[in-house]
């Protein structure tokens, strides 16, 4: 390091050309600020809708009378992406939780979070038990 240390901030020079001055915009079509390409009827995560029922059950007990929401009745996804709905629960209803015996099991009474979380990853889910 030599002189200041101080490094320039005015921009530096031009680029000395412009380098799509040689581009043409003959033969393309005129865009009036919308997109080429048409958008798809439904986004992509309309086409995961339907996956299926699952249960969301309040149980105390044999549980020392604490509150625990169950989210049961999984068809058709393995213990990763389970593990991934059980994280991504924890955090929004922040409480603790794991999955245990294809369920999932969340601390507390934490319905009404769970069926949202639930149905944006295109479950349905249904209040069972009491």
């Amino acid at each position: 390091m030599s002189g200041s240390g101080k490094i320039p901030t005015d921009g530096g020079g031009g680029l000395g050309q412009n380098p799509f001055a040689a581009l043409s915009a003959s033969g393309l079509p005129a865009s009036h600020g919308k997109p080429a390409v048409p958008a798809p009827a439904r986004p992509a995560a309309a086409e995961v809708r339907n996956r299926g029922r699952v249960d969301i059950v309040r149980e105390t007990g044999n549980r020392g009378g604490k509150t625990v929401t169950v989210v049961k009745g999984f068809i058709g996804i393995g213990l990763p992406e389970k593990e991934q709905l059980a994280k991504k629960m924890r955090a929004s209803c922040g409480c603790g939780g794991t999955v245990k015996d294809g369920q999932i099991e969340l601390q507390g009474d934490k319905r009404e979070q769970v069926a949202k979380i639930l149905a944006e990853a295109g479950f349905r889910p249904v209040f069972a038990g009491g």
